[in-house]
């Protein structure tokens, strides 16, 4: 007598009739397999596969999806207008979560790949060809929603702020989006649309769009110039207002007690008062009687500090000078800190006049070109003028031609002298940097080692320096 075969999802009996025959795979397993070999034939040939694409259809149907998230040409946006439940299903939807008790809902993990697939696609597929502007916002948006996917605020990702949930898997695409973002850009033809304010209405500012700006400033006129300083300031103004929440968190100092309470009514501790004169209470009178007022303390300890930033304004070092520029000046707006600004490739050039304007110095700054260290330490030394109440923020990769040896003479000497030094590799959306590494092992013996290229650690470092 024969094994009769098992029927494909039918359980056996340990030991029993059956036992031995193959275990059938999961439907669910092949549906999920064959979405996934879909988003890689998308991503890496470009070119439609129809026996995949059948199949992804018949999956996406089955499962009560609509099935424009097949539709290449449909932004996620489009998608869930149609279908706004889809919405909460989006958010989170690639971020790690619970264990739980340990079974898996496979039927949960092949419309999880759906969408996930959707929203890959959108985002790494990009295509070749010119980009229009609605194209770039379209990617924009569906960027924001892989961001919201992998748990992070839309923009938080690009701008390096994915947020401590984020591992690092997740802030490890950082670079990839902005490397996609800045590769759209530059497929544009941004003169033409920088000319027509209706096409440049849609454009979204970014790092990757600034960067384009900055280098194609000296060729723009009339609208398309107005329309590009727009971008600019909207940018700008954008993070500022991130950075300024950051900086003023911490900075308004500690409580400077050697200094006398001024005595006014607004300062008045009457708490304090209440207790320090319970002694001249009068049980009879029911009457308390106060010979001395007490007063809180409201001057906070702040010690006049310069702040002295040299950036490197070279082509790898955009983001740095668009960041760093937007942090000099919210620091120059501090209440005794004195900001020096100076941004050099092989020349230098002091932008100290403008450090309160960010907007004008990026106007002013040249993208491009060598790296020329000492000349700018040239230009910083002599404004350093009580060393102990000085830092010295300099931002570079440190890859100078053929001038190492100079530079790195001039910042052991300054750093002897009591300046705080503060090596930064690049203060960049993503916080990937490179260093040159005879800089970098030659800072770390020095005691300063450069610090990560993610802006809110250059933040917390000069907090610490000047409350």
């Amino acid at each position: 007598m024969t094994d009769t075969p098992t029927a494909p999802g039918t359980p056996t009996a340990p030991g029993g009739a059956g036992a031995d025959a193959p275990t059938a795979p999961d439907p669910h397993d092949s549906r999920r397999q064959v979405l996934y070999w879909r988003l890689l034939a998308r991503l890496f040939d470009h070119e439609e596969q129809p026996a995949l694409e059948s199949a992804s259809l018949a999956v996406v149907e089955d499962i009560g999806l609509p099935s424009a998230l097949l539709d290449p040409g449909a932004s996620v946006d489009s998608v869930v207008q149609r279908h706004p439940g889809l919405a909460a299903e989006l958010d989170g939807l690639m971020s790690p979560g619970p264990d739980g008790d340990g079974t898996r809902d496979r039927a949960a993990e092949v419309r999880r790949a759906a969408l996930a697939s959707k929203v890959l696609l959108n985002v790494f597929a990009t295509g070749s060809g010119t980009v229009t502007a609605g194209q770039l916002a379209r990617w924009q948006s569906d960027a924001g929603w892989l961001e919201r996917a992998l748990g992070c605020p839309p923009g938080g990702l690009r701008a390096g702020r994915s947020g401590a949930a984020a591992g690092g898997g997740v802030a490890a695409l950082g670079p990839e989006l902005g490397s996609v973002e800045a590769g759209l850009v530059a497929r544009m033809h941004l003169r033409e649309v920088l000319a027509d304010p209706a096409l440049a209405a849609q454009l979204t500012p970014s790092m990757s769009l600034i960067e384009q700006l900055l280098r194609d400033k000296d060729n723009l006129s009339g609208v398309a110039l107005a329309n590009a300083r727009s971008l600019i300031r909207r940018y700008v103004d954008e993070v500022a207002e991130v950075l300024r929440t950051q900086v003023e968190k911490a900075t308004a100092g500690e409580l400077d007690r050697s200094v006398p309470p001024k005595r006014v009514f607004r300062n008045l501790d009457l708490d304090r008062t209440i207790w320090k004169n319970l002694t001249n209470w009068s049980p009879e009178e029911e009457r308390l009687y106060v010979d001395r007022l007490y007063y809180r303390h409201t001057v906070r300890r702040t010690t006049p500090q310069r702040l002295i930033v040299v950036v490197d304004q070279s082509g790898s070092m955009v983001d740095s000078m668009v960041n760093c520029t937007i942090l000099a000046s919210i620091f120059a707006g501090l209440p005794k800190v004195d900001v020096q600004l100076i941004a050099y490739d092989t020349r230098a050039v002091d932008l100290t006049p403008w450090v309160h304007d960010p907007f004008d110095v990026l106007l002013r700054t040249n993208l491009g070109g060598g790296n020329d260290g000492p000349v700018a330490m040239a230009m910083a030394r002599p404004k350093i003028a009580e060393p102990r109440s000085t830092v010295m923020v300099w931002i570079s990769d440190f890859y100078e031609f053929g001038r190492s040896q100079p530079l790195y003479e001039g910042i052991e000497a300054v750093h002897r002298s009591g300046v705080k030094f503060i090596p930064v590799g690049s203060v960049t959306s993503s916080g990937r940097q490179e260093v040159n590494p005879w800089f970098r092992e030659r800072f770390k013996a020095l005691g300063t080692p450069v610090i990560s290229g993610h802006i809110d650690k250059l933040v917390h470092e000069l907090k610490t320096f000047l409350t």
